[in-house]
């Protein structure tokens, strides 16, 4: 069931990021066992993939007695993790120093925006305010436009979730080499800007302007770019290197001699307008299959639905149907554990008397 089988992680039910990294620590085969709030008893929705694979629980945390049930249960567990604002979780009686009290070898994962300290950490935010303070937002986009939305993805997702779940297992690690535990500080902040240090460090070397659109990497270049067709649907261009680059000339029978000065920043405007003309001159299909086998670097840019009929996608299984939801499947691959996905996001407080079995709780403090 995955490398992490008989690793036991106790998650505080929250929003985006954390969930998302129980789901990943879930999909490498962690016993991840939700506890939610006592009004989300018996809710349900089997297509919130952040849930799926996981045990879930309720409980009162306002409730003295259920905190103290929850204290036998974090004693044996080996990660516990939260996404609460700053002494919240202190304040219920459930902070590092109580939990590492009772369990010396827990790893405490904390999840929050701006981090534990510093004079934003109790102010609230969401994805868009965090990346704004870590110069990811003000690198994308277009020129002449507001900075564009990376989705949710470069803060709550990876610089948040995927941050939090190799901090966790880094600290599994040296928990189980030296038997002492640790609280794992995940700020999305923190992880937005530990991102972009690859463009902080272009920067620095005079690679790289500090404006949207004027550099190779974020649409100033005509050969890492995206371009419309004629029916309306769009190719991804990734052209970098020399020997790519010359396929794209020769598949899109470009022969104009200045194509030949890639790296020419003052001519890229123009060449990006004759190949937009070219491209749109036919549809994605007819590209498709002129770049299929070659390393041009070119590829349609699919939508959700597309991308589960992709022919790669099929042959690599990338997306699983669990009960009629055909979802995205774990990742990464391992060469030995075959990684799974065990049930959909089950009905909330579903596990509460097996959990209370197992670890001799007091049945009555999750009611």
């Amino acid at each position: 069931m995955g490398p992490l089988k008989g690793v036991t992680v106790l998650e505080f039910s929250g929003i985006g990021p954390g969930p998302y990294c129980g789901m990943l620590l879930a999909d490498m085969g962690a016993d991840v066992i939700r506890l939610s709030r006592i009004g989300d008893k018996d809710s349900h929705n089997k297509f919130d993939i952040h849930n799926r694979s996981k045990r879930s629980i309720v409980a009162d945390l306002k409730n003295p007695e259920s905190v103290r049930e929850i204290l036998k249960l974090i004693s044996s567990v080996d990660v516990l993790f939260e996404g609460f604002r700053p002494g919240v979780m202190e304040k219920l009686g459930l902070g590092p120093e109580e939990c590492l009290k009772i369990n010396k070898a827990l790893v405490y994962g904390r999840m929050t925006g701006w981090g534990q300290d510093g004079p934003m950490s109790k102010k609230a935010g969401h994805d868009i305010n965090y990346i704004s303070l870590s110069g990811a937002l003000n690198a994308i986009g277009k020129k002449d436009s507001n900075p564009a939305i990376p989705l949710n993805l470069v803060g709550d997702y990876g610089g948040g979730g995927m941050m939090l779940a190799m901090g966790i297992l880094a600290a599994v690690i040296n928990s189980i080499k030296t038997g002492k535990g640790q609280v794992v500080d995940s700020a999305m902040v923190d992880g937005s800007l530990s991102l972009m240090s690859f463009f902080y460090s272009l920067k620095e070397m005079g690679y790289w302007k500090d404006e949207r659109e004027s550099n190779f990497l974020d649409g100033a270049s005509h050969f890492y770019n995206t371009y419309e067709c004629s029916d309306n649907k769009y190719l991804a261009v990734g052209s970098i290197e020399p020997q790519f680059y010359s396929i794209l000339l020769e598949k899109l029978e470009l022969d104009d001699p200045k194509f030949q000065d890639q790296m020419n920043k003052e001519i890229w405007g123009e060449l990006k307008d004759l190949i937009a003309q070219k491209i749109k001159s036919k549809p994605r299909n007819h590209w498709v299959n002129i770049f299929s086998d070659t390393d041009g670097c070119v590829t349609p840019i699919l939508n959700m639905d597309e991308a589960k009929e992709d022919d790669h996608n099929i042959a690599r299984n990338a997306f699983v149907d669990i009960d009629g939801f055909n979802q995205p499947a774990p990742a990464p691959r391992f060469s030995v554990d075959k990684l799974s996905i065990k049930h959909n996001s089950k009905k909330i407080g579903s596990d509460v008397d097996d959990i209370c079995k197992e670890y001799n709780l007091d049945r009555k403090a999750f009611i």
